[in-house]
C-alpha cells in the first residue's frame, strides 16, 4: 500500500501549517479589498495585492457539499473507507475541502454546523478536519 500524500510546505503556506500544528486555523486576509482568502496564496485572487495578512479563523461553518466515499480503487486511503469528503463554508466566507469526522456518516447533511478539529499526520503537518457542532449529527 502506498503512503498517504503529504501537503507541500511552501514559503507562503508555512504560517498556515505552523498554526495548524498548534491547533489554530489561519486564513489570509487582504486589507486592500477586505476579503478572507483560502487556500494560502501569494496574491489576493480578487485584487492581486501581495500585502496579505494572516488572521485566526473562528473555525466554525457549515457543510456546503459532501460525498461519502464507500468504495475506492486501491490507494493509500482504502483503509479509511468509508469516509466523508466535504466542502465546508467557514463563517468568514471561504470554503475548504476537508473531511467530516466524529459523525455517523449517514447523518452528514448540507447546512450542518461544524467546527474544526486537528489530526496530526507528521511532526510538520497537522490537518484541519471538521466535526458536527452538536450531538444532533450522532457525534460519538
Amino acid at each position: 500500500m502506498t503512503e498517504k500524500p503529504i501537503p507541500p510546505v511552501d514559503p507562503w503556506t508555512k504560517p498556515y501549517w505552523d498554526a495548524a500544528r498548534e491547533h489554530k486555523l489561519l486564513l489570509q486576509f487582504c486589507p486592500r479589498c477586505s476579503k478572507h482568502i483560502f487556500y494560502p496564496r501569494r496574491y489576493c485572487p480578487d485584487c492581486n495585492s501581495d500585502q496579505l495578512e494572516w488572521v485566526e479563523s473562528a473555525g466554525v461553518g457549515k457543510v456546503y457539499a459532501f460525498t461519502v466515499v464507500r468504495n475506492n480503487a486501491p490507494s493509500a486511503f482504502i483503509g479509511d473507507i468509508p469516509y466523508v469528503v466535504a466542502v465546508v463554508r467557514l463563517d468568514e466566507g471561504v470554503q475548504m475541502m476537508t473531511n467530516i469526522v466524529d459523525c455517523d456518516l449517514d447523518l452528514v447533511q448540507s447546512g450542518m454546523p461544524v467546527e474544526v478539529v486537528f489530526e496530526k499526520l507528521t511532526d510538520e503537518i497537522t490537518l484541519p478536519k471538521f466535526r458536527p457542532v452538536s450531538d444532533q449529527a450522532g457525534r460519538s
